[in-house]
């Protein structure tokens, strides 16, 4: 699904089912017009192991149409700095070329036409020693956290606090 982050060990749960929800609940939902958009939430709540996991904020940035408010609305240039101060890691939806896309492309992930975002990962033990992915010896530069980690970082923060966190989570 695209709406949904999921950790290794729910990933792992989800295949493996060792209760078997996950394949009960995977036939039921095989027979729904937009099953992915369910199934994952579906799984975790009803999940004694996981229930208590969930954070319900799908982290994308989206504005909808006037009343109904059934559709999303094209983002384009003139949503830029809304998009990119909600600290939100996702957005939609973008018209095909939409300008805003170079935009996003070359400010946010530092990307040339054309080409990939340049980077690698590190991470650092207790003794503050880097350790990185062996993109780094290949000239391909090391990723930093800036100011969208910074964001997003607060974001997460924001939505996994204890006071919003019980609030957001799955309800009986």
């Amino acid at each position: 699904s695209a709406w949904t982050v999921i950790s290794r060990s729910f990933a792992e749960y989800s295949i493996v089912g060792w209760d078997n929800l996950p394949r009960t609940l995977l036939l039921y939902y095989t027979n729904f017009v937009s099953s992915p958009e369910g199934y994952f939430q579906t799984l975790i709540c009803n999940s004694v192991e996981y229930k208590n996991t969930t954070v319900n904020h799908d982290l994308h940035y989206i504005t909808w149409d006037t009343p109904p408010k059934q559709h999303p609305r094209s983002l384009g240039l003139k949503d830029y700095r809304r998009m990119v101060q909600s600290s939100r890691p996702f957005a939609r939806k973008f018209k095909r070329n939409d300008p805003v896309l170079d935009k996003i492309d070359r400010e946010l992930l530092k990307r040339r036409h054309g080409k990939f975002t340049y980077g690698g990962w590190c991470a650092e033990n207790e003794k503050k020693q880097r350790a990185c992915s062996s993109l780094q010896g290949e000239n391909y530069g090391v990723l930093k956290p800036g100011a969208g980690s910074r964001r997003l970082k607060s974001l997460l923060t924001k939505i996994a606090s204890a006071r919003s966190f019980s609030k957001r989570q799955c309800r009986p």
